[in-house]
């Protein structure tokens, strides 16, 4: 119960879900299948937006050259005109530039980070699921932290572990005093 109190405040809405769906008293294995149902539709979503950002990216300098065509057939329009070739052909030039820019510079490197950002938050989610069946299990607790703490690189677990370590001395000097 006092854990209940203590994850309802929690930010993170999955990890409030998987607590309450373990409070309620649900079979692992029907919790576990719920929050791989959520997991997977988290997924999803972020795989649409993913797919949206790279087909713009791949069209972008498509429509670049669609700008440079029609730019050249205004500029073909005015050969009559020579003074006006050298800007026409400036501007015809510049929306394959922008095309390009749009798509190398905007589209694709924001699909390449919805797409990191969302293998982090799988793996975060993944670490969730872990941890909530561990805690329903009875899992001594030292157990479930080792569990938790290999889904982390060995840079990410030797920072967590240092914070521990940095905490437990603060705790120490605090209680000294």
């Amino acid at each position: 119960l006092a854990m209940e109190q203590e994850v309802a405040e929690h930010p993170n809405e999955f990890l409030r879900k998987g607590v309450q769906l373990v409070v309620d008293g649900t079979e692992p294995e029907l919790v576990r299948s719920i929050m791989e149902i959520d997991l997977a539709a988290h997924e999803e979503r972020h795989a649409l937006g993913q797919e949206v950002l790279q087909a713009m990216g791949a069209y972008a300098p498509a429509f670049g050259m669609l700008g440079t065509v029609i730019g050249l057939i205004q500029m073909l329009a005015q050969l009559d005109n020579p003074e006006a070739i050298g800007p026409g052909m400036a501007l015809a030039l510049i929306t394959t530039f922008y095309g390009v820019m749009l798509a190398n510079l905007v589209f694709l490197p924001m699909a390449g980070k919805l797409r990191v950002r969302s293998q982090q938050e799988r793996l975060e989610r993944e670490l969730i699921i872990e941890g909530v069946l561990s805690i329903q299990a009875g899992e001594n607790p030292r157990i479930v932290e080792e569990k938790l703490l290999a889904f982390l690189s060995p840079e990410e677990r030797a920072r967590e572990l240092a914070s521990r370590t940095q905490a437990g001395r603060e705790a120490v000097t605090s209680d000294a005093s």
